[in-house]
C-alpha cells in the first residue's frame, strides 16, 4: 500500500495510509496479500457507489414529482404520497426479483475481466456495455 500511496500524484505525504484493522496484511482465502488489497480496494469502491445510488434514489422517491399522484401507475399497487419505505414496500415482489435480477447481473459482468482485480486488474473498472443492435449505451453508470 505504500506503494501505492508514493505512486499516487494526488496523495499528499501528511496523510499516510489509515488501516486501523490491518487489514493491509491479510490473506483471503489464500489468495495472497496483493490480491487481498485488490480485492478491498474494488469492495470499497462498489460499496461507495452504491450509497451513493441508494442516497439519491432516496432523494429522488421523497419529491412529490415521484411520490405524488401520477396519470399513469408506475405499478400496480400504487399509491400517491408515501415515504420511499413504503414505496418499497409496494412494489410487487416480480418487481423486486427483477430488480435484484439485475443487480446480479451487473455483479457476474464485473467479475469476467481479465486481468481480475485480485490478479492486478483495475479495481472498481466495469467493461463498457454494448447494446446488441445499438452499438455502444451512450451513458456508462458506472464511472
Amino acid at each position: 500500500l505504500i506503494a501505492l500511496q508514493e505512486g499516487n500524484p494526488t496523495a499528499q505525504g501528511w496523510e499516510g495510509i489509515w488501516d486501523p484493522l490491518g487489514c493491509a496484511d491479510f490473506d483471503f482465502w489464500g489468495i495472497g496479500n496483493e490480491a487481498t488489497i485488490g480485492y478491498l480496494r474494488h469492495a470499497e469502491i462498489k460499496h461507495g457507489r452504491v450509497a451513493m445510488a441508494a442516497f439519491l434514489g432516496f432523494c429522488a422517491q421523497s419529491t412529490p414529482l415521484v411520490s405524488g399522484p401520477h396519470t399513469i401507475l408506475p405499478y400496480k399497487g400504487y399509491e400517491a404520497g408515501l415515504s420511499p419505505q413504503e414505496q418499497w414496500d409496494n412494489i410487487p415482489l416480480w418487481g423486486k426479483l427483477q430488480i435484484f435480477t439485475l443487480i446480479g447481473m451487473l455483479e457476474s459482468y464485473g467479475e469476467i475481466l481479465d486481468p481480475h482485480y485480485c490478479d492486478g486488474g483495475l479495481p472498481g473498472y466495469y467493461p463498457p456495455i454494448k447494446g446488441k443492435g445499438l452499438g455502444q449505451i451512450p451513458y456508462n453508470l458506472f464511472d
